[in-house]
């Protein structure tokens, strides 16, 4: 889930910091939103949103027990307070995702996720994204040793105690 959070932060940082200065037409914005949809954005954003809140909760409830038991309400699945934050989340991500592609290649985009190999992708991306990373991370560390041990053999040569 870490990739999924770091892209959905990434989205919204892109997103506050005003990331399309003109707006993109009807067309680009109705692919743009179908590949949001295909790309399940808002199935994401929408297990984010639990977390969130119960990281507000002591912020906002200050450890008071009748008010912790109306937030807790407040913000349970199915309660209002998701939905507003989800369509505004939505609108702007396909909002980015149409200024930054065409709508040919929105379209393209959403083919290919669409299909079950797209699918799969998505279903695996982050285990792949962690995966990737652990590979970068003992590689580097392989390749720090080597390099660390050629570069004290070549010093000693020159005479140098280490």
């Amino acid at each position: 889930m870490s990739r999924r959070l770091l892209t959905i932060a990434g989205i919204l940082l892109l997103l506050l910091c005003g990331a399309a200065a003109e707006t993109p037409s009807p067309e680009a914005m109705s692919a743009a939103r179908k590949l949001v949809v295909t790309l399940k954005i808002a199935d994401q954003y929408r297990a984010l949103l639990p977390q969130l809140l119960l990281k507000l909760r002591p912020v906002v409830a200050q450890d008071r027990p009748e008010i912790e038991r109306d937030y807790d309400a407040m913000t349970a699945p199915g309660a209002g307070i998701y939905g507003p934050v989800l369509a505004s989340v939505i609108e702007q991500i396909a909002a980015l995702y149409a200024a930054s592609f065409t709508v040919d290649e929105l379209r393209q985009i959403e083919a290919f996720y669409a299909q079950p190999a797209g699918q799969k992708f998505l279903a695996k991306q982050d285990a792949l994204a962690q995966a990737s990373a652990q590979i970068g991370q003992d590689v580097s560390q392989k390749a720090a040793d080597e390099l660390k041990q050629r570069l004290i053999e070549a010093l000693r040569q020159k005479g140098h105690k280490l």
